[in-house]
């Protein structure tokens, strides 16, 4: 099994740590204050190493030589993200994130190639969920920069058949899966939006409200044309119920 170094033993660099190593795999962690290895539980086996997760000598003591993966979790952003490049740009760990809860911040080290988890901005959206439930697309994940989000779409009855195409096409997003009868379904080539199912999709966060007028409301004619064609190129016989004068 794999070995996992952890830097930061607080809620979360214990909830890693032991579910990493319930899964099997070796774990060290890393805090500057011993009195934090007390959060663990008292069957917790891996290594526990005092001092600074972005010392060289500090992480070799927890294996950093042979880890899998390194996670800096501590409440310090700047030590979070010096230890994470430490852990790749001189140990060559491929796997590494970094928690920061400056979003901003996260934004410019994830351009850096540096993965992080947006503490701030992503319980910000688990309280938005919970307070506005009017909303029409919810947010089932964000990316670090907040620019692109991972959402359930919510169709008019009248987008039923349609190729999933059209409809990315229509609101310009990407479809990522369905969930279908509970449960989820990879789109194919020929797979079609049917009533009852709930659409996953990206899309950028701030077309959010344009995205759900499109949706809200039966399709332009211009989407059914388009729907159509789809269906010519499969090799279907476009509905006849579905098509305007004038169109192809």
């Amino acid at each position: 099994m794999a070995h996992f170094v952890i830097m930061g033993v607080g809620r979360v660099g214990v909830m890693v740590a032991h579910a990493l190593e319930d899964a099997g795999h070796t774990v060290a962690v890393i805090d500057q204050d011993d009195r934090a290895f007390r959060r663990l539980r008292k069957s917790f086996e891996g290594r526990k190493v005092t001092g600074l997760g972005f010392d060289r000598e500090v992480l070799r003591r927890a294996g950093i030589e042979e880890a899998y993966a390194f996670a800096a979790v501590s409440s310090g952003d700047n030590s979070n993200i010096i230890a994470a490049r430490v852990a790749r740009e001189t140990f060559k760990v491929r796997h590494v994130v970094a928690r920061i809860y400056d979003p901003s911040r996260a934004e410019f080290y994830q351009r850096l190639g540096i993965p992080t988890v947006a503490a701030v901005r992503w319980s910000a959206d688990q309280a938005l969920r919970r307070i506005l439930p009017e909303q029409s697309i919810t947010a089932d994940f964000r990316e670090a920069s907040g620019r692109l989000q991972l959402g359930e779409l919510s169709l008019d009855d009248s987008w039923s058949g349609l190729h999933l195409e059209a409809i990315e096409e229509a609101a310009g997003v990407r479809v990522a899966f369905v969930t279908r009868f509970g449960e989820g379904v990879l789109p194919g080539p020929d797979t079609s939006y049917q009533q009852g199912d709930v659409v996953h999709a990206m899309m950028r966060t701030g077309e959010v409200e344009a995205i759900s007028r499109i949706l809200a409301r039966p399709p332009d004619p211009d989407v059914l044309d388009f729907a159509n064609s789809l269906r010519r190129e499969a090799g279907d016989a476009p509905d006849p119920d579905r098509s305007y004068p004038g169109g192809n």
